[in-house]
């Protein structure tokens, strides 16, 4: 395999960085390439879904946004040191195309491979450019969108392949959707690889306002902060509602495939997922994302007739239980809604985005 090419994935320590990268890795595999994932300490955290074959760079890194005064002082010496040690590394190994997907962990293995003159190229998940991306957008040969249209940087063109999703999600494409009855009923919140505390401050509470008869057939599976657990549940047990708390679910394609209703953050791999396996959700956009780029992400959904958006400024139990009451007394509506959502799935964006990747390999070679 040592003769093989070679990709390095340079990725940020989120789900929403970290799940496309994962799919980029797996697809490239089975082309008979080499996979390296470049990332910092934080990043090999949230690796464990990575193929064994993949091998795992911790870099040096740092970000401005983040820490007190010393943090931030000695953030670019962290930063120049992880460019050091990516350019080393490429030298013994080199790389024939880098792919960056965001992340302030990004910067050194894109940083070297635009100082070495490698093949380069970016995938933007969200409708607007995080701030990494948007540092080397000029300096790459190709942007990937996962969102369209995203806002990109004048004579910057993106070419849109929609958002890769794993195997794991990719597998239950169009599961069946067993609408919403009189019978066990499961709802999905989801907040992201961080959880959302406002998710578990509001959704208990709109959920215990639900008619009797409903609250009776509720299964809820809820993602929420660690630190958040113990008061979720008890609520929930104190309304008697059945309910799987958890900080971080293992098997989350499992659980949207069985879903009757999903409410999440709209990040952009939530989304992806939610529309690749076809579910009715509600979606609250984190208000303080970048460029308002959760927003923006939702309108794929909620465009199609897919999902109901809700302002964090809107949000309310009041509010967010009368939606949830609404799809879940309309079975025919909640499927229209289901197909609706694979009406803009996009599940070859793993195999499209592959392509373009070894395109720019080849178009560097020439």
């Amino acid at each position: 395999m040592q003769n093989a090419p070679l990709l390095v994935i340079a990725a940020g320590g989120t789900g929403g960085h970290m799940f496309p990268a994962q799919s980029l890795a797996e697809v490239m595999l089975t082309q008979g390439w080499r996979v390296k994932l470049s990332t910092d300490e934080r990043g090999a955290r949230y690796a464990d879904g990575f193929p064994d074959e993949v091998d795992i760079d911790v870099m040096q890194s740092s970000t401005f946004a983040r820490g007190g005064v010393r943090a931030k002082l000695f953030a670019p010496f962290k930063i120049i040191g992880g460019i050091f040690s990516a350019f080393l590394k490429f030298r013994k190994d080199r790389p024939d195309v880098v792919v960056g997907f965001g992340g302030y962990p990004t910067i050194p293995a894109m940083s070297a491979a635009y100082l070495m003159k490698l093949p380069r190229m970016l995938h933007e998940q969200n409708g607007v450019l995080g701030r990494v991306n948007e540092l080397f957008a000029k300096r790459v040969d190709a942007v990937a969108c996962g969102t369209w249209p995203t806002n990109l940087p004048e004579d910057v063109e993106g070419v849109y392949i929609g958002n890769p999703v794993r195997a794991a999600i990719l597998q239950r494409h169009g599961s069946p959707y067993i609408a919403p009855g009189d019978y066990p009923m499961e709802i999905l919140v989801l907040g992201g690889s961080q959880g959302a505390r406002i998710l578990s401050d509001e959704v208990p509470a709109s959920l215990a306002l639900l008619p009797e008869n409903m609250i009776e057939n509720i299964r809820v599976s809820h993602q929420a902060r660690a630190e958040d657990v113990v008061r979720v549940k008890a609520f929930y047990a104190e309304q008697g509602i059945y309910a799987d708390v958890r900080p971080f679910f293992d098997d989350v394609p499992k659980r949207i495939s069985e879903a009757q209703l999903i409410i999440s953050r709209s990040g952009a791999s939530s989304v992806a997922d939610i529309a690749i396996i076809g579910r009715p959700s509600i979606l609250v956009p984190f208000a303080a994302a970048t460029g308002g780029h959760q927003k923006v992400n939702a309108k794929s959904l909620t465009g199609a007739g897919a999902a109901i958006m809700i302002p964090e400024s809107q949000l309310t139990f009041q509010s967010l239980s009368e939606q949830i009451e609404n799809i879940l007394s309309q079975p025919e509506a909640a499927s229209q809604m289901a197909s609706a959502a694979l009406s803009v799935a996009k599940p070859r964006a793993a195999e499209e985005l592959a392509i373009l990747t070894m395109q720019v390999a080849k178009l560097r070679q020439k």
